[in-house]
């Protein structure tokens, strides 16, 4: 039931077999767990065992219904009740670390209700016996209430009423209420990332505090998206994955294919391993859900055509089994000329439960994107951004994506969990691109090409033991060994082409394109990571939490064209500690540490005693508040960043150096509301003290980072007028995102402008089940220059308008 040198390699090979060894056991557990699981199903649990699991609950006061709901959620006990009982009935705020049967008596306290616990462990709402008013009334249909929407990484499962969302298991891996975690967690809601109709991750996380998304404006090779003025190509995953790019093989995630994104803030290695000291973007993959439902779409617009559709349910009345199926098609151009961006997505998941407490979910897609990447015009050239100084024939950034894996929950007891994700990623990528010398740009072209493949395992094992120690102190144990695999091999080409006329140009097609020397690379890198967490509540007021891990990291760099081999192995044990108090029920405030390590590759630096991994610390404190009157979140946090050991290029030498040292210190303030049924309010504030520390140019040291504004803020409103005769509902909204003056170099010689784009939106509901929705960027078609980066601008986004017809059953 569900509660809550030679003898250097044969030294590293001896490693590696033992560590291949644990992996391949815990993958077996699944397997193992079976037989005992289907035993189980034949016992019968009493009503004391089933309830006596302590849970944190989190139960704002609201209506009987929605709260049995939320109880179901959080204690993940199934729960049956007569609609007619607790119709009109409301239930009180029920807040802290308990048992299921102490939460349920607080809910059930002074309204004529009561309960029993059936065979199977089901929780039988019922009223209490009054003589023969007792038998009176209509009595309705039974509603069961369950809390199957409960995912691995989703505890409250898609929120699509709101743009709050109370819980996230990203934090601390373990179902916390954000309220009691220790570190800034922004959620961007199901509700939201619809209401938006965001088209990329960038998007999803663009009016997010601490965030700077869209760096290089119309380049769409990859998500570029910094947190708290640090960028990291290790800082995206998926479903609590890996996703890491340490190259150019990767493909950029289909956000129709999500359910929630979280981003959190500071240093995350403790739980997740190798990462920059910014945080982490996680993706939520939508899961099956035991309510049947569906929606079929079209969104068209300026060269730009869509159809999707996502349909789930039981895959029988009565199975065990869930399905859900999400695709889209996509035929589209993008605003630079000889631009497109065409997609194809398809996701089946399956989740089987053979009894509470046991649940699989296979999890798999496939994404083909044929695309290509924005350029930056060199200084000096003024022309339109839509202007292509590539070659049409030689432009293409097309990637192919394939994933399967799967998350797995046992309750072996009342008090310990076994859980274990896993996911297989193979990518294939086609990047060629001609583009103009940044210093000449009247001279010769570029020429440049990768041909990519990525093969990638990750798996994660977690075992969570749940204990009351006494009355004051309740335990949360986490421990966990997780395993990621990448093999990236690249052939790569580097070449010329012949000049063009920036201001009236001229293509000559792949027959002047010249290339003159090439590389073929295999990069492999393994990593073990062994964790373990402590969540100690004492007297439901105070939340300590104490963490550590340590990570082995085996980067082997093969180049193929040359025959040369470089071997590198990284270790780091990293550490977070954090302290949240309650004040009230609805406000708590915190302070934590953490640490991260982010590994240098060989030839990205170079020391006396070897190469060392970036590392990082931070100090944070803040506040949040949750009213339990209104649907809303507020948060606000101070911060102090440092990362370390930051790998330079110093052109004396001419090579890489590991000198640098950077501070990022701010203050971040966010607040997500759905004051009623029709209004939602997104707001988002961050001030960034950033400081060079250190640095091979002497002359930079004291100077601000470039790229990294001082201020960023959004906001976000939409409200819905209600239906009144044969008119539908009526929802408007719109958004402007701000991006503060920052500097395109660390010598801070040349200041880029700050700009404001609007975003704005409006759905009308036809019918019940049939809408139309316009959604904008860039409303005003702002034309302003994302970056300025190696002598080259690259401009953001037009205006992009899209209409979007939808049927939802």
């Amino acid at each position: 039931m569900t509660t809550g040198g030679k003898a250097g390699m044969r030294s590293r090979s001896r490693q590696t077999v033992f560590a291949s060894a644990l992996l391949v056991t815990s993958a077996l557990v699944p397997v193992l767990i079976a037989a005992p699981v289907m035993a189980q199903a034949q016992v019968a649990q009493s009503g004391a065992g089933v309830l006596a699991a302590s849970h944190a609950f989190e139960i704002p006061a609201q209506s009987m219904t929605s709260a049995l709901a939320l109880f179901g959620q959080q204690s993940g006990l199934q729960i049956t009740v007569d609609g007619a009982l607790v119709r009109g009935v409301d239930a009180p705020a029920v807040s802290g670390s308990m048992t299921s049967q102490q939460a349920l008596d607080r809910l059930f306290a002074g309204s004529g209700l009561t309960y029993n616990i059936s065979d199977d462990g089901t929780v039988v709402v019922e009223q209490i016996a009054t003589g023969a008013a007792a038998a009176e009334g209509e009595v309705l249909d039974p509603i069961r209430v369950e809390g199957n929407a409960e995912g691995v990484y989703g505890p409250m499962g898609p929120t699509r009423d709101s743009v709050v969302a109370s819980r996230s298991r990203t934090a601390s891996k373990t179902d916390t209420p954000i309220l009691d975690d220790s570190a800034a967690v922004s959620v961007v809601t199901q509700k939201e990332l619809e209401t938006r109709n965001v088209q990329d991750v960038q998007q999803a996380v663009a009016y997010s505090a601490g965030v700077q998304a869209g760096e290089y404006g119309s380049d769409v090779r990859y998500d570029y998206i910094r947190i708290r003025g640090f960028y990291s190509s290790l800082s995206t995953y998926r479903d609590g994955l890996s996703s890491r790019n340490y190259n150019f093989t990767t493909a950029r995630q289909e956000p129709y294919g999500l359910q929630q994104v979280d981003v959190l803030k500071g240093s995350t290695s403790s739980l997740f391993g190798m990462n920059g000291p910014g945080g982490l973007v996680n993706l939520i993959t939508k899961r099956p859900q035991d309510e049947a439902g569906g929606e079929v779409f079209t969104t068209f617009g300026e060269d730009h055509v869509r159809g999707g559709g996502d349909v789930t349910g039981p895959v029988a009345e009565g199975s065990n089994w869930t399905y859900r199926l999400t695709g889209l098609w996509q035929d589209a151009e993008r605003e630079q000329d000889y631009s497109q961006d065409d997609r194809i997505y398809v996701a089946p998941a399956f989740t089987y439960k053979p009894k509470a407490g046991t649940e699989l979910t296979i999890l798999t897609s496939y994404s083909n994107r044929e695309s290509n990447l924005g350029y930056g015009f060199p200084t000096g050239i003024e022309t339109s951004r839509n202007a292509f100084f590539g070659e049409p024939d030689f432009n293409t950034f097309d990637t192919e994506e394939t994933n399967i894996g799967y998350e797995f929950s046992h309750q072996i007891t009342d008090k310990l969990q076994f859980r274990q994700n896993a996911r297989y990623t193979h990518v294939d990528l086609d990047y060629e691109t001609v583009y103009l010398n940044d210093t000449t740009p009247l001279g010769n072209r570029w020429a440049f090409a990768i041909y990519g493949e990525l093969d990638r395992f990750a798996v994660d094992n977690q075992v969570q033991y749940d204990t009351a120690l006494n009355e004051t102190f309740d335990s949360k144990t986490l421990v966990g060994f997780d395993f990621n695999r990448d093999q990236n091999r690249e052939k790569r080409f580097d070449g010329t082409a012949s000049p063009i006329d920036p201001y009236n140009p001229a293509y000559c097609g792949l027959s002047c394109i010249n290339f003159t020397s090439s590389s073929d690379t295999e990069i492999t890198q393994s990593a073990y990571g062994l964790y373990a967490q402590e969540q100690l509540t004492i007297a439901d007021d105070w939340i300590a939490t104490v963490g550590g891990r340590f990570d082995y990291v085996q980067s082997d760099t093969d180049t193929i064209s040359s025959g040369t081999l470089d071997e590198r192995d990284d270790h780091k044990f990293t550490s977070r500690v954090g302290l949240t108090y309650k004040a009230t029920d609805e406000v708590s405030v915190y302070g934590n540490y953490s640490e991260s390590f982010q590994p240098v590759y060989g030839s990205a630096a170079s020391r006396p005693d070897g190469t060392a991994p970036q590392e990082g610390t931070q100090y944070e404190v803040g506040v949040k508040y949750q009213p339990t009157a209104i649907d809303a979140m507020f948060t606000a946090a101070l911060f102090d960043l440092t990362q370390e050991n930051v790998s330079q290029w110093n052109s004396t030498t001419s090579t890489y150096q590991q000198i640098g040292e950077i501070n990022s210190r701010g203050l971040e303030l966010e607040g997500k509301m759905s004051l009623d049924a029709r209004t939602n309010l997104t707001l988002a504030y961050t001030y960034l003290d950033a400081e060079i520390k250190d640095d091979v140019v002497t002359a930079n040291v004291g100077n601000r980072p470039s790229n990294v504004p001082e201020h960023t803020a959004s906001a976000w409103l939409d409200y819905t007028i209600p239906e009144h005769g044969v008119f539908g509902d009526l929802t408007i909204g719109g958004g402007l995102r701000f991006v503060g003056s920052r500097y395109n170099n660390d010598a801070n010689a040349d200041l880029l402008g700050s700009h404001t784009v609007v975003d704005a939106m409006v759905n009308y509901m036809v019918t019940d089940n049939v809408s139309l929705a316009v959604n904008a960027t860039n409303l005003f078609d702002r034309e302003y220059v994302a970056s300025n980066t190696f002598g080259s601008r690259f401009y953001g986004e037009g205006r992009t308008v899209l209409a979007t017809l939808k049927y939802s059953w």
